[in-house]
């Protein structure tokens, strides 16, 4: 498996398995799977409402938990220093664990203007040890020019929706400039790239799927990707990206596929969850985005 260093020193796998809209009572199987598969790495949120299940995974697969890496993420109603203590811990005893490897803020929801004071309080977390590692979702550079000039701790990762048809490469390259390792959700752009003629053709020469084709093409970015999968043939499938390489002319086909389409809501929004289904009612996503 390949890594990627942070910058903070510790080591993050490069493929991830993503646990976005699977029930609880699905996920410890699910997640069992996917550790049987060879994914070391695990992202989960508060969000998600399955952070038990990924947690009954962890102890029950049979390795040090140092083998794992486990990421999970403070959403929106829980920033602000006083709540997001209270989340960070509240995941914590759902996850079973004293601690994780990587805590991010899910989103940066600018109407509420907290995340600056969220941020220092996931330095503190940090400083105490509770998790090895934080960074930010869907941020965009001038959420993370926030950061940086208030804060002590540069971001480690932004999490961000990131595919052949939105390539994201000025957050991209901010993140490069900054020491700010990226991480893609919804690699396959929601199954919408996968049906692209272009990476099918590209798929046909290198005798591989369309979504090996582009999780390839994130690897060789250097981007960290966290496909999601229930079956445990296309977790192998997604696995199975390292015997092979796309080529320049490859590269530049993907390259000219760049629409800017987003799947997932715009971080600047305002309302950040409300259009794309969130159901504040009983805490869970009915549609849309990561």
């Amino acid at each position: 498996m390949p890594t990627v260093a942070l910058n903070n020193g510790i080591t993050m796998p490069q493929i991830g398995f993503g646990v976005f809209r699977i029930p609880d009572d699905d996920t410890e199987r699910t997640v069992l799977q996917a550790i049987e598969c060879g994914y070391r790495s695990i992202d989960t949120a508060s969000l998600y409402g399955n952070e038990r299940g990924v947690g009954r995974a962890v102890a029950g697969c049979g390795l040090p938990r140092e083998d794992l890496f486990v990421t999970t993420k403070l959403w929106n109603d829980d920033q602000g220093r006083r709540r997001a203590k209270d989340a960070f811990h509240a995941s914590l005893k759902r996850l079973g664990l004293d601690y994780v490897d990587l805590y991010l803020i899910h989103w940066p929801k600018p109407s509420r203007n907290l995340y600056v004071e969220t941020w220092e309080l996931l330095e503190e977390l940090y400083g105490a040890g509770l998790t090895r590692a934080i960074g930010v979702s869907n941020f965009q550079p001038n959420h993370l020019d926030a950061l940086i000039a208030q804060g002590e701790v540069v971001p480690a990762i932004n999490q961000i929706e990131l595919h052949p048809l939105l390539q994201q490469r000025s957050v991209r390259r901010y993140d490069a400039n900054h020491g700010i390792v990226t991480v893609a959700w919804s690699p396959l752009g929601q199954a919408n790239s996968i049906e692209d003629p272009v990476i099918g053709a590209i798929a046909k020469r290198h005798d591989r799927t369309p979504a090996q084709i582009i999780l390839r093409w994130h690897l060789q970015l250097g981007t960290v990707v966290i496909p999601k999968s229930v079956r445990p043939s296309r977790m192998r499938q997604n696995l199975d990206i390292l015997t092979f390489s796309l080529d320049a002319e490859d590269l530049a086909a993907i390259d000219r596929l760049d629409t800017g389409v987003r799947f997932g809501p715009d971080p600047d929004e305002q309302d950040t969850g409300r259009k794309t289904g969130f159901s504040s009612s009983d805490g869970r996503w009915t549609a849309g985005a990561d």
